[in-house]
C-alpha cells in the first residue's frame, strides 16, 4: 500500500490540513501531558472544558461573531438542521421562504414542509441548478418567519455572490461548503449553520451560529437535542458533545490564523479557483457546468465531450494521485472540491494533468 498522500478532491468528508493531522497525531495518545487521548476525556473535565471554550472563542474571533449571536456545537450535521430550523423558527407565523438552488436546499425545503407553509422564493431547477437567481427574481413573503438558502451548492458547483435582501425577515443560511472561505457579516443573519466535514473538521458536528433573540419559540414537540434554547442554556452540553471533532475544529482554526485568517484564505481560494476555471475556459475538451456568474470557488464541476471520456479521465487521474473527482450521481461528470485545506500545489497539478490529458486525447 502506498505511503504517499494523494490530492483528495472529495466533496466531504474532505481534505484536512496536513499540519493539523500531524498535530492531532502527536497528541493522539497523550494530550499535553494529561496521559489521555482527547477521545477518552470526560466532556466535563477541566482539561476538555478548556479545549471546548478555546475552540468556541477562536471561532467567534475568526468569524467576528457579534455578542448578539451565540455558537452551538450540535450533533447530526447540517442535515439535522433541516428539521431543527423550522422546529425552532417557523412557529412565529407558520410560514417560511426557501430558495431552492441545489440538492441540499431542496431537501431542507421538503423537510420544512412538515412543520409549516413553505413558499419557494426561487428555484434554479429549470436549468438543472446551473445558476443562482438574482435578487429581483426572489418572490418574498412579508409574513415569513425566515428566509432559508444554501450559500454554496456542492453538487452543482454554484455559489451565491450576494446576500439576499429580505427586509425584516431573518436570514437562515446553510454555509456547510463555503464557511470560513470568505468574510461574512454575521449580524445580517438570524441563523448560520454548517456541517463541519467540508471546511472545518472531520464529520460529526454542525456549527450553529444563532441570533439569541430568535431562541425560545420552538414547537412544543421539538426534541430536546434539536431545541436551540436547550442547547444554548446548556452551552451545547445537554448530552456528551462530539468531543474529538470539536478539538479538531480548534486545531483547524489555529491553522486558519496561520493563513492570514478568513481574509487571507479568501485570497488563496480565489487563486486556486482561477487556476481551474482558466484551464476550463481555455480548453476545447473540458467544459465547466455552472454559469460563469455563479461559479463556486469551492466545488468546480466540469465534464468532457462524452461519458466514456469522463470515465477515462477519472480512472487516469486516480492512478496519478488525484482522487475523488467523480461527479455526484445526480449530475455525472467531474467535480473538484478545493476547500480551504486543499493546497494550491494540488490544484495547480490537477490543472496541469488536465492539460496533459487533453493533449493525449485530441
Amino acid at each position: 500500500m502506498s505511503t504517499e498522500r494523494v490530492f483528495n478532491f472529495s466533496a466531504g468528508p474532505s481534505v484536512l490540513p496536513l499540519s493539523v493531522l500531524e498535530k492531532a497525531g502527536s497528541e493522539i495518545t497523550n494530550y499535553r501531558g494529561s496521559g489521555m487521548s482527547v477521545m477518552e476525556m470526560s466532556h466535563r473535565s477541566k482539561v476538555y472544558i478548556e479545549i471546548f471554550e478555546e475552540t468556541k472563542a477562536d471561532l467567534k474571533r475568526v468569524m467576528s461573531i457579534p455578542d448578539t449571536h451565540e455558537v452551538l456545537f450540535v450533533p447530526g450535521g447540517a442535515t439535522m438542521q433541516f428539521s431543527a430550523v423550522p422546529m425552532n423558527l417557523i412557529g412565529k407565523t407558520g410560514k417560511a421562504d426557501y430558495a431552492v438552488t441545489g440538492n441540499f436546499s431542496g431537501l431542507a425545503m421538503k423537510e420544512a414542509k412538515k412543520y409549516g407553509e413553505i413558499n419557494i422564493a426561487c428555484s434554479s431547477e429549470d436549468k438543472n441548478h446551473t445558476y443562482i437567481p438574482a435578487q429581483g427574481d426572489l418572490k418574498l413573503s412579508a409574513d415569513a418567519s425566515y428566509f432559508h438558502y444554501c450559500s454554496n451548492n456542492t453538487i452543482y458547483g454554484t455559489e451565491w455572490k450576494y446576500v439576499p435582501q429580505t427586509g425584516d425577515v431573518p436570514l437562515v443560511c446553510d454555509m456547510s461548503s463555503n464557511i470560513m472561505s470568505v468574510p461574512v457579516d454575521v449580524s445580517k443573519y438570524g441563523v448560520i449553520y454548517a456541517g463541519v466535514q467540508k471546511n472545518m473538521a472531520p464529520a460529526g458536528v454542525a456549527v450553529v451560529i444563532i441570533d439569541k433573540a430568535l431562541v425560545g419559540n420552538e414547537h412544543p414537540l421539538t426534541p430536546k437535542l434539536l431545541s436551540y434554547k436547550v442547547m444554548l442554556d446548556s452551552d451545547s452540553m445537554h448530552n456528551t458533545p462530539p468531543c474529538y471533532t470539536i478539538y479538531m475544529l480548534g486545531l483547524v482554526l489555529k491553522w486558519l490564523d496561520e493563513q492570514g485568517g478568513i481574509e487571507g484564505m479568501e485570497k488563496i481560494k480565489a487563486g486556486k479557483a482561477k487556476l481551474l476555471y482558466d484551464m476550463l475556459d481555455d480548453s476545447k475538451m473540458f467544459d465547466g457546468c455552472a454559469d460563469k456568474a455563479a461559479r463556486s470557488d469551492m466545488n468546480v464541476t466540469f465534464r468532457t465531450t462524452s461519458e466514456e471520456l469522463d470515465a477515462q479521465f477519472i480512472k487516469e487521474a486516480t492512478k496519478a494521485g488525484f482522487v475523488n473527482l467523480k461527479g455526484h450521481r445526480n449530475v455525472g461528470g467531474m467535480r473538484a472540491s478545493i476547500y480551504n485545506a486543499m493546497p494550491t500545489e494540488g490544484v495547480q497539478k490537477l490543472a496541469d494533468f488536465m492539460r496533459g490529458f487533453e493533449a493525449r486525447n485530441k
